[in-house]
């Protein structure tokens, strides 16, 4: 067994430096996953200050989450030619003065502007963040288990946590400090990065230019085109035409990655065991979560009449859950209950939840009653599943595909929650739009309820899917699947 199967990437694993490094790149993960969130309760100010319209107000959203999406697999890509450390302070670099960007927008255009250059720098981070704790920790099971719950609490959190942040600073601040707060934080991650984090390891090769583009066109395209439907019409040309391009475009890529010596993503990837169905699985978890504190916002501030301060405070218990059982549980229940069952409970809980919420969220509705129990079962469901999301988006590839299959996971959660975003906002608005002759708020709750139904059928279909699909480890590798 001497000198086995040593690889490169086994000098970081006995790095004295690595639970602080690990700190570094959960901080750098929180705040990625936070951007998506921490302008959730910032919206209706946002709204009200540049003029977004109802419909409009999801692309302060989707602008990030699809430029980040989109450009993920790029990110991977570049953290394995040029080493991870440079990337992710790359990624920061730019997220740092995009960020700077969104807080002084003037306009609707200049804050979509900088959510999109947010979603580039991100996409930088995310994929070299989670190589680097992979190379961190890959040689023992048991610290790798912990360094990823705490990874997998880290994003789960700042999905909610930022939620609550966003509250606290819309409320005694202004909406331009859900984006300003990147800066320091930022500036203090490009500080430490060159201290805490090794070089990382880098390979020769080219990048898949054509491929990154089509493949972020093409999303652009298809959530461009659902977004739009709600006001031009789903038969509307412009409609047709726009969802055609974008699945033109991404039948183009696909064929470039077939035919490619050196693709943006090697399609024989997805013949290692599980990545495709934890990729699906992915994308059916955010599908179902991101809608969840995104109708959940509307529904407490617009309907309920919180405050923005109340309605961050509404979600605290959701983090709190969340990162209890991330760090201290849902590791056990893995090693004891196996992969495929903890994410197929936890779907089906988030499903649960979301039903909850489609029947029981009145207009005068309470915090105790229609809001605390429904949205305790979805936190439980996210802290249940989106680890062995990940490890079965992650655990088949070979070391040299890392950052390809930490970008691919991290994709698959972005497009999922950029296009059923827009596919909710259009149901809601939809069915708004339907309710004449009422009580706006009752015709307002009525498109949020319609949005949770459907979004909580999403999730239980990812609970079918994952049973049937994500394939439980043989008895001998159990623990090591466990572990991680």
């Amino acid at each position: 067994m001497k000198n086995q199967g040593v690889q490169p990437q086994s000098v970081p694993q006995a790095d004295p430096k690595r639970w602080m490094a690990l700190a570094l790149l959960c901080l750098a993960n929180f705040m990625v996953i936070m951007d998506t969130s921490i302008i959730g309760v910032a919206l209706p100010a946002i709204k009200e200050a540049l003029g977004y319209t109802q419909a409009s107000l999801q692309w302060v959203f989707n602008a990030y989450v699809i430029f980040f999406g989109g450009l993920l697999l790029l990110g991977g890509r570049l953290s394995d030619l040029f080493g991870q450390r440079r990337i992710f302070m790359w990624g920061f670099a730019i997220l740092t003065l995009a960020s700077l960007l969104a807080g002084l927008a003037w306009n609707e255009e200049s804050l979509n502007v900088g959510r999109a250059l947010q979603g580039l720098g991100s996409a930088l981070i995310a994929p070299s963040a989670l190589t680097i704790v992979m190379m961190l920790f890959s040689g023992n099971p048991k610290e790798l288990g912990k360094a990823l719950g705490f990874w997998g609490a880290s994003a789960a959190a700042g999905g909610s946590a930022g939620v609550f942040l966003g509250g606290v600073i819309t409320e005694w601040l202004s909406w331009q400090w859900t984006f300003l707060i990147n800066v320091p934080v930022g500036i203090v991650a490009l500080l430490l990065a060159p201290g805490l984090l090794a070089k990382g390891m880098r390979r020769k090769g080219s990048i898949d230019v054509v491929g990154s583009i089509f493949v972020t066109a093409a999303l652009v395209l298809v959530v461009y085109g659902i977004v739009t439907a709600e006001h031009n019409g789903w038969g509307a040309s412009s409609t047709v035409w726009t969802l055609i391009s974008g699945a033109a475009l991404f039948i183009l890529f696909l064929i470039i990655q077939a035919v490619k010596k050196e693709p943006l993503v090697p399609l024989k990837i997805f013949k290692a065991p599980n990545l495709a169905a934890g990729n699906v699985a992915l994308i059916m978890l955010s599908a179902g979560w991101i809608p969840l504190w995104y109708f959940l916002n509307l529904y407490m501030q617009q309907v309920l009449k919180f405050s923005a301060f109340a309605g961050g405070v509404g979600l605290l218990p959701m983090t709190i859950l969340i990162a209890v059982f991330m760090i201290l549980i849902t590791g056990k229940l893995i090693g004891k209950f196996g992969m495929k069952a903890n994410l197929v409970i936890g779907l089906i809980a988030l499903g649960g939840s979301m039903l909850l919420f489609a029947g029981n969220t009145p207009v005068d509705g309470s915090f105790i009653v229609n809001v605390l129990p429904a949205s305790l079962l979805g936190a439980l469901g996210m802290s249940l599943a989106y680890i062995p999301a990940t490890m079965s988006a992650m655990s088949g590839a070979k070391p040299e595909e890392a950052g390809l299959a930490s970008g691919l996971a991290n994709t698959s959660y972005q497009i999922g929650s950029a296009i059923s975003l827009a596919i909710m906002v259009a149901i809601a608005g939809a069915t708004t739009a339907s309710q004449t002759g009422v009580d706006p708020a009752v015709a307002l709750n009525e498109g949020f309820q319609q949005a949770f139904l459907w979004s909580g059928i999403v999730a239980l279909a990812g609970a079918a899917l994952a049973f049937l699909f994500i394939r439980s480890p043989k008895q001998g590798k159990a623990s090591n699947t466990a572990a991680m």
